[in-house]
């Protein structure tokens, strides 16, 4: 029997219950770690849980890759009465690469519930400060992107438009191979909440 991608969540869940409380040890810590100095200030226990899930996160992640087990989890947004249901890669888990094909085949309804739902709304590119962008400006990257994510506020839709390597788009440091544009879509000016 092959684990489903929810039972490897559960399965992390409880590692990291269990490494939390100190029933799991990893020894040798601060070898593990090249900076001395940091590794005495943390301390062996501290180090001890980061490596210890560290490891075991990626024996989950290996038994994903070998097994075919998707990493990809369901979401719903809900924005003005609309609803939208579609997969975003788990943070704990790895990208098959059948999941990239998920999130790609995915992006026309998101999309299309993006579009439906900023009437009467501004759009701004998220950001420390927010620049105000036009439609046409914001279709572009939609051209550019492989797939879309959106989540809401109250007030704000958010629109991810996404590249790459799906487990590396929100890290900075992958640009320009993986990125993320971020979109808000705000009746005046976006609020100060981060996206």
């Amino acid at each position: 029997m092959v684990y489903t991608t929810q039972q490897l969540l559960d399965i992390l869940d409880q590692e990291l219950e269990a490494t939390w409380r100190g029933d799991r040890v990893l020894l040798s810590t601060e070898q593990r770690l090249e900076n001395p100095v940091i590794a005495k200030a943390l301390g062996a226990h501290k180090l001890s849980k980061v490596f210890v899930f560290q490891d075991f996160r990626e024996q989950i992640h290996q038994y994903q890759r070998e097994h075919g087990v998707s990493g990809i989890i369901w979401h719903q947004c809900t924005f003005r009465d609309r609803t939208v249901r579609f997969p975003e890669l788990h943070p704990q888990l790895a990208a098959i690469p059948e999941d990239k094909a998920a999130l790609i085949a995915a992006k026309p309804d998101v999309i299309q519930f993006w579009r439906t739902s900023i009437e009467g709304m501004r759009l701004w590119r998220a950001g420390h400060s927010p620049q105000l962008l036009t439609l046409e400006k914001v279709n572009q990257h939609i051209l550019e992107s492989e797939w879309a994510e959106v989540s809401a506020t109250r007030s704000e839709l958010y629109l991810s438009l996404c590249w790459g390597n799906p487990k590396e788009c929100y890290c900075d440091w992958a640009y320009p191979e993986s990125g993320c544009q971020r979109i808000i879509a705000a009746v005046a000016e976006p609020s100060a909440i981060k996206v």
